[in-house]
Formats: C-alpha cells, sequence, structure tokens
C-alpha cells in the first residue's frame, strides 16, 4: 500500500469517523429522553423508538415527508444535482425531526434526542396511560426521563443556567411543593450535597413561598449528570408514577380500590429511601431508584431527596 493512499486514508476516513461520533455523543443544548435499562442498550433503544412514535403519532399526528417530487424537466444538470442534494438534506432533517438516538455517555442509558416535541408533555402522556390502562408495553425499559434542558456540569454552569430555567415553574407569583432528585454517572465535577444545596437556594430566591415536600410534592426536580453534559427537568406526578418507571407504573395496585392519594403514599418514602444503596456505577435497580437523603439546605429548615 502507496504512503500516499495511507496519508489519505488517515486523513479522510479516520478524521470523518471521530466527527461522525462526536455529532453523536450527548451534547449541551440537547432535549430529549433520557431512558435506563438493564444491560440490552440495544432492545431498549428499539423499545424506546417504538413506544415514543406510537403516542407522539397520537399527540401531533404522524410526521410527514417534506420530500417533494422534481416536476421541472427543463432545469440544467448542475441545478438538478443542487436541487436533489437540498431535498436529500431536507428528507434527513424531517427523519431526525422528532427522534434520534444518541450515545449517553453512560451504560446502560440510552438518549433519544427530540426535535419538535416537549419531552414532558411526551413522556407524562406515556406514562398516564400505563398508570390508567395498566398495559405493559416495554421488556427492558425501567425509567424514561424527559429532559427539557441541559447545561454542562460545572457549579458556575448550572447555577447560571439553572436561575433562568426554574423561572417556568417556581417564579412568583407561581409558588408550588417541591423535591430534588439527584444523580451522577460517570463524573465527579459536582458534589451531590453541595448541588442540592445551590438549587434549593435557587428555588427559594425565585418564591420563598415555594417549600420542599419529600411524601408528595406537586413537582420534582430532575437532575442527571452524565461525564460533563447535566440534564435537567422538572416533573409532575413523580410520585403517583412511581418516578417515571414503567414497569412499576404498569403493575396492579394491591387494593384494586386504591386512588390516585393512596396510590402516591404507597410509593417509597423518604425514610424508606434514605435506607437504600446508592448506585454510581452503571447498573439500574428493578424500581429504578437510588439513594435518597436528607440535607439541610438554604435556611436549614428545607430539606432535599437526593436520588
Amino acid at each position: 500500500m502507496s504512503e500516499t493512499l495511507k496519508r489519505s486514508r488517515k486523513r479522510f476516513g479516520g478524521h470523518a469517523h471521530k466527527k461522525h461520533r462526536g455529532a453523536r455523543e450527548l451534547q449541551v443544548g440537547a432535549q430529549g429522553v433520557l431512558i435506563t435499562c438493564n444491560m440490552n442498550e440495544r432492545k431498549c433503544t428499539s423499545e424506546a423508538f417504538s413506544l415514543l412514535n406510537e403516542y407522539a403519532d397520537a399527540l401531533y399526528g404522524p410526521e410527514q415527508d417534506s420530500l417533494s417530487e422534481d416536476e421541472e424537466d427543463d432545469e440544467d444538470a448542475e441545478a438538478a444535482l443542487k436541487k436533489e442534494v437540498s431535498q436529500i438534506q431536507s428528507s434527513m432533517k424531517t427523519h431526525q425531526q422528532r427522534f434520534s438516538a444518541v450515545d449517553s455517555g453512560a451504560h446502560n442509558v440510552v438518549f433519544i434526542r427530540t426535535h419538535g416535541v416537549d419531552p414532558e408533555q411526551l413522556v407524562h402522556h406515556i406514562l398516564s396511560d400505563l398508570y390508567q390502562t395498566k398495559k405493559r408495553k416495554s421488556r427492558v425499559i425501567l425509567r424514561m426521563l424527559p429532559v427539557s434542558g441541559t447545561c454542562k456540569a460545572f457549579p458556575e454552569d448550572m447555577e447560571k443556567f439553572l436561575s433562568v430555567f426554574l423561572e417556568r415553574w417556581f417564579r412568583a407569583p407561581l409558588r408550588a411543593t417541591y423535591q430534588i432528585c439527584f444523580k451522577a454517572r460517570n463524573s465527579s465535577h459536582s458534589k451531590r450535597e453541595e448541588v442540592i444545596k445551590a438549587v434549593a437556594g435557587l428555588v427559594g430566591k425565585l418564591n420563598p413561598l415555594n417549600k420542599v415536600d419529600l411524601t408528595n410534592p406537586e413537582l420534582s426536580i430532575i437532575i442527571e449528570i452524565i461525564k460533563t453534559v447535566c440534564c435537567v427537568s422538572v416533573l409532575k406526578d413523580y410520585t403517583l408514577y412511581r418516578k417515571y418507571n414503567l414497569q412499576e407504573v404498569a403493575k396492579e395496585p394491591a387494593n384494586q380500590n386504591t386512588g390516585p392519594q393512596e396510590a402516591a403514599n404507597q410509593s417509597t418514602g423518604p425514610q424508606e429511601a434514605a435506607n437504600q444503596t446508592q448506585e454510581h456505577g452503571d447498573g439500574e435497580k428493578a424500581d429504578g431508584s437510588a439513594e435518597s437523603h436528607n440535607i439541610s439546605a438554604g435556611n436549614g429548615t428545607k430539606e432535599a431527596e437526593l436520588e
């Protein structure tokens, strides 16, 4: 093999491959759905696409192919080629408009990036349907967490981003009871106690009437850090829908007369969660749970859940 051919392959093949991989990794600015599973990530991804497309079609209607046929026959070859390339690019954008899988950066975690879809609305719709029908529509998916915002996983970047991001739910005159759920994977940039205290402080500044409730909060602030990316969302019915665990929410309750309030009370409470074992590795428990601690935050009277 000639040196010229070797250099050519190294320059174009290797460099292009690295660029493609980088474009398919979880990056700051992404919105989507973070999904956990036990081992079988390929099957998890397949199930996720099937489930998300099923419910997205019901909410937003089927995706439309924007590729139109060329009815002009009098174009010259160059113009026709440019139009064909433009149509292919448009078709690719349409194909990726709703869902595309990217490398999450952690084992047993799949990230589906969304385009033109509200991930919180979509995932809540899925959990609501599974809770009501008790139909199990997945085998390997454990938890399905919407991600409405991402930022760099460094204290100063997180504080700057969250001070604006959280206004939608907590800025006066809005107020709510809340908990903070935190988990870090393959990252040591942010200490969990410091993150919890900082976030609780930001919520308190937005409205002092916002109160922590670890038993049945109105809203749950989800902070999932993977490597150098911080994924954030604010979810409702987090306790009722069993921490957004698809396997648990589809289970029939022990008491058939159990109502929403009783179901919420049956979920893991702060004391039980405090006795669980944190798993910062690649595994995920069957119920998607992790360690929970009560820690002081803000003025020392608040508590937040650490997950």
